[in-house]
């Protein structure tokens, strides 16, 4: 976007992944987000450059943002909570070594607070060249995944921490001068370095919360006849509230919210604020609750087994517009039903087969670490096969489970569906897209996440 706006400016995306950096030169880019394609094609080759020579461009660079992977640890001191900044660390380690002029570091990773202290140590201690000064800005990104194009076109803000130095604040500046040339100058807002790190974590920790918390009404709601969009259409309608985010659904996925919430419980440890971590850890315990609640779902009502019954997931990123499936619901609810006995048939129209079994095949906090899934994939495909046809998956299934939120899965002949699945047929809508009283004519017993259950499913 900032090629595509600062037409004046180079921009030179590096990457030591080389079949990565060739798929971003090619017509097939290496991930799915609406209106990228076209971002791209527009200004690839004019101002908009792939390489995998990271040594000559952050040289060359006046200001490096960067962007590495920030994930969960999975071995040592806050194993499953803290942040992993080895990524982090490296990155620093090069720009400090190649620097031969002054430069403006940007976080653009989702990092600990006090993270731009040690990085800037590690930069200073590892620059040869006593006259190179780094100033390093926060400037965390608020983009959702399917809408970030238009995120980035029209930001409700734009934020840039910097030290409160009159060479912070000169770096600030620069930066924002590269925003205002889209960006109307009053969405552009200035902090120090720890509220500006701060706010990424705290701003999907509040957003998740909202998940959470209409998932715990859900349940409320499907044990007392209440339904739970209807209320939360009725508090959304209060200004102070507002209605985004109310949805409830099988659980939250994404790259994001877990691992950010953990990551303040474990800064929220260190400094000693137990309750305050706990607080935000019920977020992910009810989350989790959520999927666990879902699998047993399904489970209690279909005679209280699902072994050897076939069971068709529709949908396995963790959203709709996108393929990430990075902590998507579908993982668990899929260990779940694999757990039980099931045989699950995938269908997801962005995420390829490997994907899938490269998600399944590794443990928990481990999606950002490379790895071949060629072994685990043999015991996995006894139990798990993936479809490229929706109808094919659906064929011969005793229940169907909407676990991503897919436009075309309203679109689907669901009297052939029918005609084609083991009776009772089933449908377990995790995110309440489907016309369920209409599937209920056609003949389909549902469970839908916050709804009246349909009576067959609590006689059963």
């Amino acid at each position: 976007m900032v090629a595509n706006r600062c037409p004046e400016i180079e921009v030179v995306v590096v990457d030591i992944n080389e079949d990565r950096i060739k798929a971003w030169n090619s017509d097939d880019l290496p991930i799915y987000e609406p209106g990228l394609d076209d971002v791209v094609k527009v200004c690839r080759g004019r101002n908009l450059f792939f390489s995998t020579d990271t040594h000559k461009h952050v040289q060359e660079a006046d200001i490096v943002f960067v962007s590495v992977n920030t994930p969960t640890k999975t071995t040592g001191i806050g194993a499953g909570k803290a942040a992993n900044l080895t990524y982090w660390e490296g990155a620093a380690r090069l720009i400090a070594a190649v620097s031969t002029s002054s430069k403006i570091v940007v976080e653009k990773s989702t990092v600990p607070v006090k993270t731009a202290d040690a990085i800037g140590k590690v930069l200073r201690r590892n620059c040869g060249d006593p006259n190179v000064q780094f100033e390093i800005l926060s400037n965390p990104e608020f983009l959702a995944e399917g809408t970030a194009i238009e995120d980035l076109k029209n930001p409700d803000r734009v934020l840039i921490g910097g030290a409160e130095t009159e060479s912070g604040q000169k770096a600030i500046q620069v930066l924002k001068s590269v925003y205002e040339h889209w960006v109307p100058s009053e969405r552009i807002i200035t902090a120090n370095l720890w509220s500006a790190e701060l706010s990424k974590l705290t701003a999907n920790a509040f957003l998740a919360q909202r998940i959470s918390s209409v998932n715990a009404i859900s349940a409320l709601c499907e044990v007392t006849g209440a339904d739970v969009q209807q209320v939360a259409h009725a508090i959304g309608m209060d200004s102070r509230i507002g209605r985004r985010f109310l949805n409830a659904s099988v659980g939250f996925g994404g790259s994001c919210f877990q691992k950010d919430i953990l990551n303040l419980c474990y800064v929220c440890e260190t400094l000693g604020l137990q309750k305050v971590a706990d607080y935000w850890h019920s977020v992910v315990s009810m989350n989790d609750y959520q999927k666990q609640r879902f699998v047993e779902r399904i489970a209690s009502s279909m005679f209280n087994t699902v072994y050897g019954k076939k069971i068709a997931v529709m949908g396995f990123a963790f959203k709709k517009d996108t393929g990430d499936t990075r902590e998507t619901a579908a993982i668990d609810v899929c260990h779940g039903l694999i757990r039980e006995g099931a045989n699950i048939m995938i269908y997801d129209p962005k995420v390829p087969e490997e994907q899938v079994f490269k998600d399944l095949s590794m443990s928990k906090f481990e999606w950002d670490i490379p790895m071949s899934p060629t072994k685990a994939d043999a015991k996995l495909r006894q139990n798990v096969s993936m479809h490229f046809d929706p109808y094919m998956a659906m064929d011969g299934a005793h229940a169907l489970c909407i676990m991503t939120e897919w436009d075309e899965f309203k679109t689907y002949d669901y009297r052939k569906v029918y005609d084609s699945m083991v009776k009772p047929a089933y449908v377990f809508d995790g995110r309440n897209i489907l016309d369920h009283d209409e599937l209920r004519k056609i003949g389909f017993v549902v469970y839908a996440i916050g709804k009246p259950l349909d009576p067959f499913v609590k006689r059963e």
